[in-house]
């Protein structure tokens, strides 16, 4: 599929605010709202918007606490992996989880309450995920930008 330059337009506006309406959307785009609502229906039948979500304050919810944890894996398999990936999609409190190239698997960041909260989610689900052999923790001490996925076009 290719985007044109009002595609990258609905794009970069959902990005920032996914909840203007199609009106809304169509005069910051400058199109009518019929092509403009063409457009993003075709957007989101083609795959390239995958869909729509609200931002949570973290600190309002209790997971403010955040931590990357890098995972060493003692078989990187396909089947390995793929049993790795099943059981990592069942914990909560992952709210990423990225293979990595490098001197560790998967690095994975971690939400929760507090530094105890980590500490039972690292010893009871994360150690515990299949052929893991080695975590090691980083802590955050400051979110310094958490934008989610932003278009860079």
């Amino acid at each position: 599929m290719t985007l044109d330059s009002f595609d990258h337009a609905i794009l970069r506006q959902l990005a920032v605010e996914g909840r203007l309406s199609v009106t809304q959307l169509a005069q910051r785009i400058g199109l009518t709202k019929s092509p403009t609502q063409a457009r993003l229906r075709r957007l989101e039948e083609q795959g390239v918007i995958l869909g729509y979500r609200a931002q949570i304050d973290p600190h309002q919810i209790d997971a403010a606490h955040i931590a990357f944890v890098e995972i060493k894996l003692s078989d990187t398999r396909e089947a390995a992996l793929c049993a790795f990936n099943d059981a990592v999609r069942q914990i909560p409190e992952i709210e990423e989880c990225h293979l990595i190239a490098g001197s560790f698997d998967y690095l994975l960041k971690v939400r929760s309450r507090d530094i105890a909260t980590y500490r039972k989610v690292l010893a009871e689900h994360i150690s515990s995920l299949p052929h893991v052999t080695a975590t090691s923790t980083h802590v955050v001490m400051e979110a310094v930008k958490e934008t989610g996925a932003q278009p860079v076009f």
